[in-house]
C-alpha cells in the first residue's frame, strides 16, 4: 500500500507564495487575503548547539528561461505557432552583423528596452548563422543575454521565423502595463 503525502503546503511553498504575492498589486477594491497561520508544528527538542549561519532570504519567483524555438509557458498555442512560422511580422529589426560580442550585447539590451518602452509587440534580432557548424558567437550568446533578469521580464517567447534561417530570431515582447 502506498502512503499518501499529507495535504497542504510545505513551509517552502508558503515562503515562495509570499514572495510572489508581495510583488502583486491587487485590483482596486480588492485586497490580498490575510495569511493563514501555518498548522502547528510538533514541538521537538531544541538543538544542542545552534549554528551561527545567517538565515537564507525567501526565494523570489522568476519566470522560466527563454529558449529559442521552445514553446514558453503562458503563451497560447496559436500565438506561438504564428511566431514560430514567421506570421507575426516584426515591427523593428536589429542587425548585429559585424559587431563584437560586447558591443552587440549592449545594442540588444538598448534595442529591447526601447522597443518595450514604445509598446512594440514583436521585434527581430539578426545575429547571422556564423561560420562554424554550431553557429557564431552572437547566435550562441543571444539566449544568455535574453535570460538576464532585466530582459527576461519583458519577453514572452523567441523563435526562428523559418527553419532554414537560424540567423534571425523573432522576439515577442510583453504588453506594457
Amino acid at each position: 500500500m502506498t502512503r499518501r503525502r499529507p495535504r497542504g503546503l510545505t513551509e517552502a511553498d508558503r515562503a515562495l507564495w509570499r514572495a510572489y504575492a508581495a510583488e502583486i498589486v491587487p485590483l482596486p477594491g480588492r485586497e490580498l487575503p490575510p495569511e493563514s497561520a501555518p498548522p502547528p508544528v510538533p514541538v521537538a527538542a531544541p538543538p544542542a548547539a545552534p549554528s551561527p549561519t545567517p538565515a537564507a532570504p525567501a526565494p523570489r519567483w522568476a519566470p522560466p528561461d527563454i529558449v529559442v524555438n521552445a514553446p514558453p509557458s503562458g503563451l497560447d498555442d496559436r500565438r506561438w505557432r504564428d511566431l514560430r512560422r514567421g506570421k507575426v511580422k516584426p515591427e523593428r529589426t536589429l542587425d548585429l552583423h559585424g559587431r563584437f560580442a560586447q558591443e552587440a550585447h549592449g545594442a540588444v539590451r538598448a534595442f529591447l528596452a526601447d522597443a518595450y518602452a514604445e509598446g512594440l509587440r514583436c521585434v527581430a534580432v539578426i545575429t547571422g548563422r556564423g561560420s562554424s557548424p554550431e553557429g557564431g558567437v552572437l547566435r550562441r550568446e543571444l539566449p544568455h543575454w535574453l535570460n538576464a533578469p532585466d530582459l527576461r521580464r519583458i519577453l514572452l517567447g523567441a523563435a526562428h521565423p523559418h527553419r532554414a534561417n537560424t540567423g534571425a530570431v523573432h522576439l515577442l515582447l510583453r504588453r506594457r502595463r
